[in-house]
């Protein structure tokens, strides 16, 4: 088996911690992205091995056939609306457990599925913990707005770059047939209220900030921090 680098040893560390939380009986929800696959993974292990009773709903394409291919059974979101528990990975996040998401363009459908679940947890490697969210926010759009949305992002102080794919013509195309694109407002010191800001836009179908997680799991090559948020704040566990 090839030995892992510190940052994948990280990400799977983290994923092995937040897997813990399931037990037999769960709806989970399946994140998208590299470290999430590390929990797809791990609970594909327990269902085949240990003959763990659950049903997944993935977030992507990609996380779908990753959980097919693991054996995990699916459902979807109209056969199981409340999830007990979300597993997904996030590309930022800030002290007060704010996440910046997207950078696989599934954003829209990790925060419905995050938002579906009782339980939300992130599972990062520790490069992605930051004070302050400064990452480009995503953001997912009917082509028809697209002028509209970039003019609404100027108005806030921001920048839009559409994506384009290096593999065909044109913008890349979200999972719901929407273009992508990435605003950069530099550190974001209100993500709660840059949220608010970019939900009010017309056209613009759902954005890569989340303010919702419960814990997240830090993965360092030799341990996992936990924090978790609570009504006294954010806390170490």
């Amino acid at each position: 088996m090839k030995e892992l680098s510190g940052s994948e040893l990280a990400k799977k560390r983290a994923a092995e911690k937040a897997c813990e939380l399931v037990k037999d009986g769960m709806a989970v929800g399946l994140g998208t992205g590299s470290t999430a696959a590390y929990a797809i993974r791990l609970l594909g292990r327990r269902v085949r091995e240990e003959g763990l009773d659950i049903v997944g709903v993935p977030t992507s394409y990609a996380s779908e056939e990753l959980a097919i291919e693991c054996g995990i059974p699916l459902v979807s979101l109209a056969e199981r609306p409340e999830l007990d528990i979300d597993i997904d990975g996030a590309d930022q996040v800030d002290a007060s457990l704010n996440l910046i998401k997207g950078g696989g363009a599934a954003h829209t459908r990790e925060k419905v599925v995050a938002c579906s679940s009782r339980l939300f947890v992130v599972v990062i490697d520790d490069k992605k913990m930051k004070d302050m969210l400064s990452r480009p926010v995503p953001i997912e759009v009917l082509p028809y707005a697209r002028r509209l949305v970039e003019r609404k992002v100027a108005e806030l102080g921001g920048k839009c770059a559409w994506r384009v794919s290096g593999g065909k013509d044109g913008p890349v195309i979200s999972d719901n047939g929407n273009i992508i694109g990435d605003c950069d407002f530099g550190p974001i010191e209100s993500p709660a209220l840059l949220s608010q800001k970019l939900s009010a836009m017309p056209g613009l179908v759902e954005h890569g900030i989340f303010t919702n997680a419960d814990i997240v799991y830090i993965g360092y090559e030799d341990r996992v921090e936990r924090l978790e948020r609570n009504k006294n704040g954010i806390q170490p566990c």
